[in-house]
């Protein structure tokens, strides 16, 4: 049974969809305020499935995913009282603290460096909010920290998508077990370790 494959010519199908922008941008958006999928899903088909449109790609991924990060500042800002005790119960909240501390440790200076992290991005955006940073630099900070990433993203699968596509396509479902696995260590972990 091929699950993987029929999967990854599905999300193939969905990324040279004419609408497949404004997927990409929604996601972009919700993911940065309450979202658990990042938007890595769509941007990296839609790269490797349409090269020539992949920096169009990342700088719709980019303006969203700011526009989202205002939005998770906002609910910090404004909302926090309503959205802690949901973090609370979840597995997010020990990241919430530590986000929460290199905030009063680096300031705005932490949002360049939240792209990459491996804590969700609207984590520190619903932080900023909720700490009152300066709206103006976390604007700024996250146009240049996501940025980053997704061009980088986007980049790499201009010029090496088309040539590692074939590449996937043969091990697919390999590929689609060996993540099934990570991700079952990675919350098995989670739930007996924190």
């Amino acid at each position: 049974m091929k699950v993987f494959a029929r999967l990854y010519n599905s999300i193939m199908a969905c990324s040279r969809h004419p609408h497949a922008g404004y997927y990409l941008s929604g996601l972009s958006f919700i993911e940065s305020s309450f979202f658990p999928v990042p938007p890595d899903v769509l941007l990296v088909p839609m790269s490797v499935a349409r090269p020539d449109r992949a920096w169009w790609f990342a700088f719709l991924t980019t303006v969203a995913s700011v526009l989202g990060g205002v939005f998770g500042y906002i609910l910090g800002a404004f909302a926090f009282e309503y959205i802690e005790p949901w973090l609370q119960a979840s597995s997010y909240w020990p990241e919430f603290e530590t986000t929460k501390a290199w905030f009063g440790k680096w300031g705005v200076w932490v949002i360049f460096v939240a792209g990459f992290s491996p804590i969700p991005y609207k984590l520190f955006t619903i932080t900023a909010g909720l700490l009152s940073l300066a709206i103006i630099p976390f604007v700024v900070a996250s146009f240049i920290g996501r940025g980053a990433r997704f061009f980088l993203v986007a980049g790499l699968l201009k010029y090496a998508g088309p040539s590692l596509e074939p590449w996937v396509l043969k091990h697919v479902e390999r590929i689609g077990w060996i993540t099934v696995m990570l991700l079952v260590i990675a919350v098995s972990y989670s739930v007996l370790f924190h």
